[in-house]
């Protein structure tokens, strides 16, 4: 969707409130209809995991590799900090796989944009659906889903085009794909080509796009008489690229995963998280995913029955190792759960507060022990924890939440501004900000925003500036 009305690209000023409540956006989800059935011929969710698992086999190849050979202590897979793998680990996997470094490489960016490898600094670590790839459909889905969000970084873009013009057709290949659906079989390319032709023009028509900060000297408007179909093709096959499509004999064909992908983007919802009933005999992880879609009174009444049937010290010491797992939501409702348990877990969470993934979490839950309002509780947090705090609840908000959700978590960052926020989001090396961000970008209806945000998002990708 566009809008006729300018955009102010500030972030727009709301009351502070605590980072501490972020995670339990969340849950709260305000009340909607019964989730509508997909369209007939839909493949249940088992056979479209199955066919995600297969398109995405050599990704978890790469991952598993990763992750046995590439740990603390190891040889380091990427010296310079920016998710590329070294020359030496591209050869040395190649040889251990029986692939081509350049298959490695390529399977290698797969797998991080379907978050099933993590990058810090020079050590890659398995993401948390890599740990639930063979138990979990869910978890493989939302992996899948993430590369779709992502495929025009899974696809080097023509060289020789504007990127002005590539951004223009990744906006507005939603619609081509919408029209695809809803055909329900093959589709002549150029009818597409003739969409995308109109659905650009109105995009230049409608937009209108606030510059960021000063300006340079008017520099010559985009070829607006540029042919579009060297970059449907582009996109097109991108797509396929990523198995959302194929293409073949002048004709594009969404797969029953592609079909499915757009359904749910347009339905925008969410794989509904694990029923609640049981949670006092399950491990912590497993309560607290339980507990997602409880409203807070009753999350903390589960926490309480969960906490009275364990002895405090090891019920602590196991929300603190659910916390340290990948999955950010469940990361922060086990600090809601701590708080529950109160003085009793100070000297454990006091003790997590110099790890970097638990410590934002730690210091607002000290800070609220200590007596501080709960409003006020962020103050203790450095710009930089702030910012990697926001980028985790953000993924918590794309994994488990809803499109709108993730648009209205923009209010909650301490940035004034959106480019600040970008900038400041770059630099924090939070390991799940490409995903943030493309899913930011596929979610924000405000094209100009969205475009901002998606080339931040490129730039992390490639580690370009």
């Amino acid at each position: 969707m566009t809008s006729r009305n300018p955009r102010d690209s500030r972030l727009r000023l709301v009351r502070p409130r605590p980072l501490a409540a972020a995670p339990r956006a969340v849950t709260q989800r305000s009340s909607r209809r019964p989730a509508p059935r997909p369209p007939e011929g839909t493949p249940p969710p088992a056979e479209l995991a199955r066919m995600a698992r297969a398109g995405l086999a050599d990704a978890a190849r790469v991952a598993r590799w990763a992750d046995s050979m590439l740990g603390p202590g190891r040889d380091g897979a990427t010296p310079d900090g920016k998710g590329t793998l070294s020359e030496a680990t591209a050869e040395r996997a190649a040889g251990e796989l029986g692939l081509t470094p350049g298959q490695v490489r390529a399977d290698w960016d797969t797998a991080r944009l379907a978050g099933l490898v993590e990058v810090h600094g020079d050590i890659a670590r398995p993401g948390w659906r890599l740990r639930a790839w063979n138990r979990d459909d869910s978890a493989v889905l939302r992996g899948w889903v993430a590369l779709f969000d992502a495929w025009s970084l899974a696809h080097p873009e023509p060289a020789d085009r504007e990127a002005s013009a590539v951004a223009e057709v990744v906006s507005a290949m939603p619609q081509v794909l919408s029209f695809l659906q809803l055909s329900a079989g093959p589709v002549p390319v150029e009818q597409l080509l003739d969409l995308l032709e109109q659905r650009v023009t109105e995009l230049r028509t409608e937009r209108c796009e606030i510059p960021y900060g000063p300006q340079p000297e008017p520099a010559a408007p985009p070829d607006t008489d540029a042919p579009l179909a060297p970059l449907l093709d582009w996109a097109l096959h991108a797509l396929a690229a990523v198995g959302a499509l194929t293409c073949a004999d002048g004709q594009a064909t969404l797969t029953p995963l592609g079909s499915w992908a757009v359904w749910v983007k347009l339905e925008q919802i969410c794989v509904a998280a694990q029923s609640p009933a049981g949670n006092i005999e399950q491990p912590a992880a497993d309560m607290l995913r339980g507990c997602a879609q409880l409203r807070p009174n009753a999350a903390r009444a589960e926490y309480r029955a969960w906490l009275a049937a364990r002895p405090v010290g090891s019920a602590v010491t196991e929300l603190l190792a659910a916390a340290r797992g990948e999955d950010a939501l469940t990361r922060g409702l086990a600090f809601e759960a701590l708080r529950v348990v109160g003085a009793p877990a100070e000297p454990d969470v006091r003790s997590v507060a110099e790890e970097s993934w638990l410590r934002p979490y730690a210091l607002l839950w000290l800070a609220e022990h200590d007596g501080h309002d709960p409003e006020d509780a962020h103050e203790v947090l450095t710009r930089e924890e702030s910012t990697w705090l926001w980028v985790d609840t953000a993924a918590a908000v794309a994994d488990h939440g809803e499109a709108p959700l993730l648009v209205r978590h923009l209010e909650s960052a301490v940035q004034p501004t959106v480019p600040a926020l970008l900038d400041e989001v770059r630099a924090v090396g939070h390991p799940r900000t490409v995903q943030v961000l493309v899913a930011l970008a596929a979610a924000h209806p405000d094209p100009a925003l969205a475009k901002a945000v998606r080339r931040a998002a490129f730039q992390v990708h490639t580690g370009g500036s």
